[in-house]
Formats: C-alpha cells, structure tokens, sequence
C-alpha cells in the first residue's frame, strides 16, 4: 500500500485488517452476540434516576424531567425505531460512529489527551540487568506473541461468563493510525494467510529510524542475537537526530498538515511506509526514570527539559500514531504506550502480562543455536529534512512542551488492599469508587465548590462482537447519603454501614447493566446520530443537567497486571481528574491522578489517602459490631 495512495480515507478501512489464520484465537468469534439497543424506557427511566443527584436545585431536576418525558412522548419513539434498524442491519450499530465520534475526528493531541501508559516493574532478577538485555527479551517476546497470534494459535481472552470480542488485535500489528481531515484512520499492512515468521520493527534512538528484522530464514533470532543488532543502533546513535516523531504529537489537523509535507517527498514516504507497518515501534531512551511518578511522565509525554529543545524533548523518540510502542530507558526501566483510536486497554495489557510473562520464564534466557551465517544488521533511515519540516518541528516541539507541562501528576498507594477489602466482603472495584466520591466530595466543600459534572467509569463491552466499552455512571443518590454520612457525627457507624452498602448495590447493579450493553450514554449517542440533516436537536439533550452528567469531572478506569507499577492517562475536561487505578494487589489500591496543573492536584490526593483511612477504620468498626457483621 503506497503511503500517498492512502491519504485518502478509504470508507472501507476497518475491514482491511484480516483476521489471523484459523485457530483457537477467533475460534468463538461467530458465537458471540450482537450488542443490543436497549429498550427505550429503561434507558431514559435511568437517566432521570442518574441525573437526580447532578441537580443542583428542585426546580433544575424537575425541568429536565419534563424534557425527558416530552422526549420521550415526541420524537424518541422515531429514533428508537431508526437505531433498532440501523441494528438489524450492520454488525454492530455504534462501532463506526465510536471510532469517529470519540477518536478519530478528535483534533487535539493524542498525547496527554488520549493515549495510554503502563510502566514495567524492573526486569527478572536472574537476567542481566542492562537495557540492553530488557530491549532485546522484548522485541523477541512481542515477535513470539504476534507470531502466535498470525497462526491463530494465540488463546484468545475469556471471563468466568464466557468468551469476549477479540476482534481489536486485527490492530494490533503491523498498522498505524494516519492524519487526515476531517477524520484519522488506520492503516494496516497485515497479510492474510502470514504465518508471523516475518516481519520488522522499527527501534527510535535519539530521534533516529533504525528497521530491525528479528527473523533470518523464518526463524526468530535469540535474545544474544537481538543484543547484537540492538548494540549496533545504540553505538552508531551517538548523537541528536531530526525530531520528526514530535510532529505525532501535534494538533491533529496540524500534522495532517506536516505529514503531507513529509511524505512529498519519496525518500520520506518509505520511511512512513516502513514506521506503518512495522510490527511495533521499540523506543531506546537516552533518558533515565528514577521514579514511579518520573516513569510515568516519561512514558505518558516523554522526557520533558526546562525550554522546548527539540533535541532534548523525549517525544522526539516516540511515534504516537502506532497502536504499540515499548519504551525502554538507559537504565532500563520500561513500559508500553497504546494509542486508543483501535484497541482499549484490555487487549494491550493482555499483551503486556504474556510478553513479560514469557521473558520471565527460567527457559526464556536460553536462546537457540545460531544458524550459520550472520543476520543482516539493522537499517538506519534518515529523513529528507526541509526548511519547512524543521520550522514544523520546533513548532511542534513548543505546543508539545506547553502541553506536558500544563499537565500535573501524582500517585497514591493506600495501606490496604484488595485482601483486606474482601475480607469485608465488598468489591474491590466499588470500594475504590466510593472511595474517590468521597474524597471528591470533601475536595469541593473543602473549596466551597458545587459538582459540576458526573464520574466515568469504563465498563467493557467485550462478550458482544466488536465491543468496545460503555460508561457506568458512577455518581448517585446512594453514594452522595452515604458519602454525606461520612462526615456528620449525628449518623451512627451501623447507619453508615447501611448506607455504604446501598450505594455498593447500586454501583454493582449498574456496572453489570453497563457490561451488558444496557449502559445509558452510548444508547443516547445513538439516538442522537439518528437524527436527520435539518431535524431539530431535541430539546433534552441540550438541558445542562443532562450536559452535566456526561461531562465526565471524574474520569476513572481500572485495569491489573502483576507487572505494572505505573498507568495512566490524562484528564478528558479541563476542570477534572484523570482517575486510572488497579485494585488487584492483596496490600494496596493504586490511583494516578491526571490534570491540569492549574487544579488542586496535591490537595485531591490528599482527600483520597484520607477517605482510604476513613472507609478502612468504619469498616473495622463495622466488623467489630458482630450483628451489623452479619448482615452485611
């Protein structure tokens, strides 16, 4: 696929990336259902339940109630009918308006705003411990992952329910997203029938393109092997490179801009070429990550220096369009960064944990026989630079500094963990919700503020074909009485106890709603785009309760690995909070909070480590009381 050919969006793009071969991987893919379109009063009798405690007066409620009652009376019954067509007739009825409508018509940076990052714990013990090694056991476990999932032989992600969507990992390798207006997309370079026993990758060092190819004659070369080509592109890297990767990072509409400047010329468009099909993009750092909180601002935005120093800014090393990029520093801290427009986190930490789970294992470090013959070294591929491109990347190189530094970031590790929580029988994942309610109640009246916006949590959507994710709305009239509790001395602990639990039953009954494909906001988008041009917009989706609750102030999702120590991403509105956390581990929750340096980051945090000792001491207290004990 020539890369000039492909600046035109073909209308057919997600259906380019074939599946693998037949196997285990895609074996339960024709099983699985369709997502629904929810039955319309359920979805609105909802809404109306989940805007009640976003009102901020009696007057303000009872207003939108009407809207939606009119709406529900008027043309409503019309776009339910419009949508449960739309269904009937394609194979999921949201996937194309999601990909365009939450990704790929976004025009900001996809760094900061929308990608993703998960930091590595250090490499195993028992192997050497040198960047080099760590970079080198990674292009090798990524390669034996892809190669097993090109044969179809990859186990394909399940539940304790049942079997889930994979069918995202077509985006996995050997693709990139590209900038275009009005909207990006991907391309893919996936061959159908690959048996994964080719292919290459493209390693970043100082801002340098080096094409590495990890397989001679069909076999994959060992780790020893690997180090040696590695070794070559760190000793010919010495010094600073042109920073086009920082042009990824720009506004989106910019780079469409000085991506067609790039690419006009050949020499130029052969290394597009090359970056967009490569299996993944390895980035050496020259950086160092001495910290938690130092590891994830490098692999959220990448190094960033006192001036916008294009040789000096870490996005010079990275390639934000490509779905997978490992990152690897000099003193061998790693991670992964995932863009989202394709693929949610569920696949990527799928192949994170079995990638370090593969280098891991004590028959990893052997690497087979060398075959005769030495394999090629790796390519460098140095860009034709103009005056125009090298003014477009100290712009970049400007609007990206600003960005990164506007942003703030800080980490909270509780004292306690998903261990202690069980032991009080609630979920893990409801405690740490109402956890970040009640922190995020006490930091507004604390600052005398009002809510000004609803809490997102991601719910996966996966057991429906092509399911991607719905939002739970986590905020509700449960929660504020119980979080209103927490604070007022007249309420005894067993009350508090009572209340808590209803508001973990209505947190828990939601998010199954939610994975079940009966959410409310994305069956609202959807009635919504089945509006025709020069219809009206009905009135109840621009009433500001409704705009409130889906103005997402508190932005949280959840993942685990047993690997990661950091993961983040950043805020969605200026006035809010990115909210990543994990509650896997037995002796701590882990939040990373994301905003604007212009908001009380430090002060947030510090609500969340004491509703942390708050909701750990009521519930010893509970436990203490052997009656409440056993009726909760």
């Amino acid at each position: 696929m020539s890369t000039a050919n492909a600046r035109q969006r073909p209308s057919n793009w997600k259906a380019l990336a074939p599946p693998p071969l037949p196997g285990t991987t895609f074996a339960a893919q024709a099983k699985l259902p369709r997502l629904p379109v929810p039955p319309l009063k359920d979805t609105l009798d909802t809404l109306k339940e989940t805007l009640r405690p976003l009102a901020w007066n009696d007057a303000e409620y009872a207003s939108v109630v009407r809207k939606v009652d009119e709406f529900a009376k008027g043309p409503a019954q019309e776009l339910q009918r419009r949508l449960t067509d739309r269904e009937a007739k394609t194979e999921h009825w949201l996937e194309e308006w999601w990909d365009d409508g939450a990704y790929l018509t976004y025009r900001d940076s996809v760094c900061i705003n929308v990608s993703y990052y998960y930091g590595f714990d250090a490499h195993p013990a028992h192997l050497p411990q040198t960047a080099l090694h760590r970079a080198a056991s990674i292009v090798r476990a990524g390669m034996l992952f892809r190669q097993q999932y090109k044969t179809g032989a990859l186990p394909p992600e399940a539940t304790k329910e049942g079997p889930i969507c994979v069918d995202t990992y077509r985006w996995m390798f050997d693709c990139c997203r590209v900038p275009g207006q009005p909207a990006d997309w991907s391309v893919t370079y996936a061959r159908e029938g690959d048996r994964g026993d080719s292919g290459h990758v493209v390693v970043l060092r100082r801002g340098r393109v080096w094409k590495l190819n990890p397989w001679k004659d069909g076999r994959l070369l060992g780790v020893d092997e690997l180090q040696s080509q590695l070794r070559h592109i760190y000793e010919n890297t010495r010094e600073e490179y042109p920073a086009i990767g920082i042009l990824t990072a720009s506004n989106r509409d910019v780079w469409t801009k000085d991506y067609d400047t790039l690419a006009a010329d050949a020499h130029n468009e052969d290394i597009l070429r090359t970056i967009h099909s490569a299996a993944f993009v390895l980035c050496l750092d020259a950086e160092h990550a001495p910290d938690m909180v130092a590891h994830s601002r490098l692999l959220w935005h990448g190094a960033l220096p006192s001036s916008p120093e294009p040789s000096q800014m870490g996005l010079r090393n990275r390639w934000m369009d490509k779905p997978c990029q490992f990152v690897v520093t000099d003193d061998g801290a790693a991670g992964f960064i995932g863009e989202h427009s394709v693929m949610d986190g569920t696949p990527t930490v799928y192949l994170c944990d079995t990638v370090l789970d593969t280098i891991a294992a004590p028959d990893f470090a052997s690497s087979p026989p060398a075959s005769p013959g030495s394999a090629s070294l790796p390519t460098a591929l140095d860009w034709h630079v103009s005056a125009q491109t090298t003014a477009a990347i100290q712009e970049a190189a400007r609007a990206a500094h600003a960005l990164a530094s506007s942003q703030a970031l800080n980490i909270v590790r509780t004292p306690y963990g998903k261990a202690a929580i069980k032991g009080f029988r609630v979920s893990p994942d409801s405690w740490a919700q109402m956890l970040v309610q009640l922190a995020y109640a006490r930091h507004l009246g604390a600052r005398g503020e009002r809510r000004e916006g609803g809490t997102y949590e991601a719910a996966s959507s996966r057991r429906f074909f092509k399911g991607r994710t719905e939002a739970i709305r986590v905020v509700s009239a449960e929660a504020d009485a119980w979080v209103a509790s927490m604070d007022d001395a007249a309420v005894s602990v067993e009350e508090r106890g009572r209340l808590f639990k209803r508001a973990v039953e209505t947190h828990v009954a939601r998010a199954k709603r939610a994975g079940n494909g009966l959410g409310v906001d994305r069956h609202l988008l959807g009635l919504r785009k089945t509006l025709k041009e020069g219809e009206p917009m009905p009135e109840v989706f621009s009433d500001p309760v409704v705009q409130r609750s889906s103005t997402w102030v508190l932005s949280t999702s959840a993942v685990f690995s047993k690997h990661f120590g950091p993961y983040g991403w950043g805020e969605v509105v200026p006035n809010g909070f990115g909210v990543p956390y994990m509650t896997g581990f037995d002796d701590y929750l882990q939040y990373t909070i994301t905003s604007r340096t212009d908001m009380p980051n430090a002060e947030f945090c510090a609500e969340i480590e004491r509703a942390a000792k708050d909701m750990y001491d009521l519930h010893v207290a509970l436990a203490g009381s052997s009656h409440l004990k056993a009726r909760m």
